[in-house]
């Protein structure tokens, strides 16, 4: 699915982001990416989706070497990934359908295939009730619901989450995390980059943990292994 081979990425202002790292991830795997604040969990988790090119090194995903992608190509690798962030990045004028529906009107999906792919979303996320509401009129927890939605609509391989609970309370977080684990049990990888500790000591998955750039530890059913 994923593969980085010996990845470098080094900033003009002189920060060494990606130093060094190898790591295959498989199709089907949920895997926490966790360590300190600037250790470079954003920029491992923006390269797989090409928002950044590694300095030196290879990556790919299902058998493309991004950094050799032309930009024009990456609109349709980003077909099968879905982007979660932990501000939402809703656009405030549109309803949650229009949200939704919109990230399937990007990539010219048929009119009569979209009322029901958004719909199908929106239940599995528990939102069928709010479609006509704009993101200013639901909560924290209901915006990020319409967020991984609209990651989700396109049925991608691969969904990215950057701190998706970041801003939110510990009872709607977890909420969160039953639709991420959902998510992964219908068969789509999840990487998630988080500085929740308790999420990742209860709900097991593989731990990678970044320090400086570098990968420091890579269990399956790891701890968060850092005290917050």
């Amino acid at each position: 699915m994923i593969e980085m081979q010996d990845v470098y990425k080094r900033y003009p202002n002189g920060v060494t982001a990606a130093n060094g790292i190898d790591v295959h991830i498989k199709q089907g795997e949920f895997v926490y990416v966790v360590g300190p604040s600037g250790a470079g969990k954003s920029t491992f988790i923006k390269m797989m989706y090409r928002e950044e090119k590694p300095t030196s090194g290879k990556i790919f995903m299902n058998g493309v070497n991004l950094g050799e992608l032309k930009n024009s190509k990456v609109p349709n690798l980003r077909r099968d990934i879905g982007v979660v962030f932990q501000d939402f990045k809703l656009l405030p004028t549109l309803t949650v359908y229009e949200n939704v529906a919109f990230a399937l009107e990007v990539i010219e999906e048929q009119p009569k295939n979209i009322k029901k792919r958004v719909m199908d979303t929106l239940d599995l996320v528990n939102l069928k009730h709010k479609v006509r509401m704009l993101p200013t009129e639901l909560s924290g927890g209901e915006q990020q619901r319409v967020s991984i939605a609209r990651s989700i609509v396109n049925a991608p391989k691969l969904v990215i989450a950057d701190e998706p609970t970041g801003n939110l309370d510990p009872d709607t977080s977890w909420e969160i995390m039953n639709i991420f684990e959902e998510i992964n049990t219908r068969g789509t990888t999840v990487v998630m980059a988080t500085h929740n500790k308790d999420i990742v000591n209860t709900i097991k998955h593989r731990v990678i943990a970044i320090e400086g750039g570098k990968i420091v530890r890579d269990e399956q059913r790891g701890d968060y292994g850092y005290e917050v």
